[in-house]
Formats: C-alpha cells, sequence, structure tokens
C-alpha cells in the first residue's frame, strides 16, 4: 500500500506533464501495438493504468467502447480532458488498482497497458487480473520498459529510475515477461523489441526531481563503467548528460 501511495502522490503531481510528454504521446510503439490488435470495431476495451490517455485515445476510434482505469484520480481527471478533447466520447474513466480489478470475469475483449507495470509491486497479481477480466480469446496487448538480460546492466537501468522516480518499482527483462504470461495461461502471439531515446532533462523534469538529486544522478551517469555507457548509449557533452537509451517490449498474447 506504501508503495502505491507513492505512486498516487508522483503521478498527481505530474499528471499534466505525462499528457503532453512525446515519448508518451508520438511514441512508434503506440502505433504497433494499434498494428497488432485484431479489432473488428465491437470490442470492449480496457485500458489499465491509462496514464494521460494516449493508449485508450488512439484506440477509441476503432473499438465499441474504451474503459480507462488510474489508480491516480489527477491522471483521470487529465486524461478524460485530452481524451474527449479530442472527441472521443466512447471512453468511461474509473478509479482501480491494476492489480485489484473493479470489474468481473470475462468482461472484456481486449486489455491494454502501456508504460506502467513498471510501477506495479505484484505484477503476478496484475497478469492474473488482466487474464480473469478477459474474455476466452481475448487479447492482452502490453508495451512496458525493460530492462537487458545481463544483471549489470538490469541492476544499472533500474537503480536510475528508482532514482529519478521513487514510484518505480522494477522493469522487468524480456524473458520475465514471457514466462510470466505463460505461466498464467497467456499464449504469446507476437512481440518486438522497440529502442528508447530518453532525453535526461526532460526524463528528470518530468518527474520533478529536485536539482540536488539531478546533479547526484548526473555524476551517478558520468562515473558509469564503460561497458554501461556503450550498451546504454549514454551521450555526454560538456560533463552533462544529453540522453542515454532504453528499450521496451511490445507484445500480444491471447487467453487461451
Amino acid at each position: 500500500m506504501e508503495h502505491k501511495r507513492d505512486v498516487q502522490q508522483q503521478f498527481g503531481k505530474s499528471a499534466e506533464s505525462y499528457v503532453s510528454s512525446r515519448i508518451h504521446k508520438d511514441g512508434k510503439d503506440l502505433q504497433k501495438l494499434i498494428e497488432m490488435a485484431e479489432v473488428t470495431g465491437k470490442e470492449e476495451l480496457l485500458d489499465v493504468a491509462t496514464g494521460g490517455g494516449h493508449t485508450a485515445n488512439a484506440f477509441a476510434p476503432l473499438v465499441k467502447r474504451v474503459t480507462a482505469v488510474d489508480l491516480t484520480q489527477e491522471m483521470l481527471t487529465a486524461a478524460e480532458k485530452f481524451v474527449k478533447g479530442n472527441g472521443n466520447q466512447n471512453v468511461e474513466f474509473i478509479k482501480g488498482d491494476a492489480e485489484n480489478l473493479p470489474f468481473s470475469n470475462d468482461t472484456f475483449d481486449v486489455v491494454t497497458c502501456r508504460i506502467a507495470p513498471h510501477h506495479f509491486p505484484n505484477i503476478n497479481e496484475f497478469i492474473k487480473e488482466v487474464f480473469r477480466v478477459l474474455k476466452q480469446g481475448g487479447q492482452f496487448l502490453l508495451d512496458d520498459n525493460v530492462v537487458p538480460e545481463d544483471d549489470q546492466y538490469d541492476q544499472f537501468y533500474n537503480k536510475v529510475e528508482k532514482w529519478r522516480d521513487y514510484s518505480h518499482f522494477r522493469a522487468w527483462k524480456k524473458s520475465e515477461w514471457i514466462r510470466m504470461l505463460e505461466f498464467t495461461g497467456f499464449e504469446i502471439d507476437e512481440w518486438h523489441r522497440f529502442e528508447k531515446t530518453f532525453y535526461f532533462d526532460s526524463w528528470c523534469n518530468r518527474m520533478n526531481l529536485p536539482l540536488e538529486d539531478k546533479k547526484n544522478l548526473t555524476q551517478y551517469f558520468l562515473g558509469a563503467s564503460e561497458r554501461i555507457k556503450d550498451k546504454f548509449r549514454i551521450t555526454i557533452e560538456e560533463s552533462q548528460v544529453v540522453s542515454f537509451q532504453g528499450e521496451a517490449i511490445v507484445l500480444k498474447a491471447i487467453k487461451k
């Protein structure tokens, strides 16, 4: 519960910046998620941890109805303003927990969740809940930041994310996602690896990182090994971190 309060506090004060965030709004990963979906216009779709509402907004014209869920009321308010401002009237906004979804079994044809599960403290509970609320044959469309399989890279990425954002819990490995989904009963239908460039200033500022923490985080990046700098394509100019590269998995799993 303490971690979930951290999530609410962090995203409550950052809601508007997430709506306008280019990496959330314009990412090619969102287009890939849409391409992977098999929809006819008759589907009931659930968007879990809707955040700024970008996924709900993108799918609203393609399905019958979207239900957008988020733990943080300020996020829901900002997302609703954004989605309805784009003319989408078939989206309902509900406050709810990704690990305890307020819906009956076998309710939705499609469940989406984009750039959010790394905040969930009980990831297996989330996956079980998605499986539960999906109809037989339903599609789970997942898009989230992941870490390389190498433990050193894993530890570096998760450390800097947690430093920047105390509501970060864990970015998982690609192999961990596939294992967890298959053990729950999903079949993996398709997946892609996406490279993501994070621009250091906007990455920090989106979470309102205090200046002192930003300086310390900069020093941590500067002091990283050459192996780390090479793997994450860390770009440095005049002793300042300009950008680095992460990765995401974009995946479709079917409830069998």
